[in-house]
């Protein structure tokens, strides 16, 4: 199984700090957040990994290099400008290959996700052994959490690991899911496209299946953001 890796936007909320520094290079308690997906993904066996990138794309290439420093074998698709999620998987297809791959965004902060549970998300086969229909087998695997103040909301529904567009309650999408390649033939290489209203469309099919993730987890998405994860804990227990 291979893994892809989110890196290309700009991180406009994190301005000035992201207009000389990637967001995924962005330390936290000492590492940068991309660094923790790489080495949970190889701690899981998942070693080949692709990595998009376009604003400063080259400071991510230069710290992570090919990947062997941590076991794993990195590949680059790079773009000149960015190409938004679902964009950005298609342009990268002849990396990822023909099976079922992780993608994920290299700006959250995940650091005990278990990627193992990933490699067994998308059936072929029913609890019974009988192959699954083409075009009714899940096309995708989320993972969802607990709401954050960011998105009280949430973004989808689910029962019984079948995700929804609507009713309540709804949990927010981590930005880590497992996908067919076959979800975005749709889309040429270099065309921009976001993965929302292509998740929705297969949600409405009944073809997205997923399931909650209740541990650590944070959308690194403001300065205020990254100053409380890097509070050591002894600072945070005296306020």
């Amino acid at each position: 199984m291979k893994a892809m890796i989110f890196a290309a936007g700009r991180g406009e909320r994190m301005r000035p700090l992201t207009d000389t520094l990637p967001k995924p290079l962005v330390k936290v308690r000492g590492k940068p957040l991309i660094v923790y997906h790489v080495l949970n993904l190889v701690r899981a066996g998942i070693t080949d990994i692709v990595i998009n990138h376009s604003h400063l794309g080259h400071m991510i290439e230069e710290a992570l290099g090919d990947g062997s420093r941590y076991g794993a074998r990195i590949a680059y698709s790079h773009e000149p400008a960015p190409l938004e999620t679902a964009g950005g998987i298609a342009n990268a297809l002849h990396l990822l290959g023909d099976e079922p791959f992780i993608a994920l965004s290299g700006d959250i902060y995940a650091p005990y996700f278990d990627f193992e549970q990933c490699k067994d998300a998308l059936k072929d086969i029913d609890a019974v052994g009988q192959p699954y229909p083409l075009d009714k087998r899940d096309i995708a695997w989320l993972y969802l959490t607990p709401n954050p103040w960011h998105n009280p909301e949430g973004d989808f529904g689910m029962t019984m690991y079948t995700l929804s567009n609507e009713g309540t309650p709804k949990w927010n999408f981590a930005n880590i899911g497992v996908y067919r390649p076959e979800m975005f033939d749709g889309i040429e290489p270099g065309e921009f496209a976001k993965l929302g209203p292509l998740m929705r469309k297969y949600i409405d099919l009944g073809r997205v299946g997923g399931e909650l993730y209740d541990g650590q987890w944070v959308n690194v998405g403001t300065m205020q953001q990254l100053e409380e994860l890097n509070t050591p804990l002894s600072s945070r227990a005296k306020k």
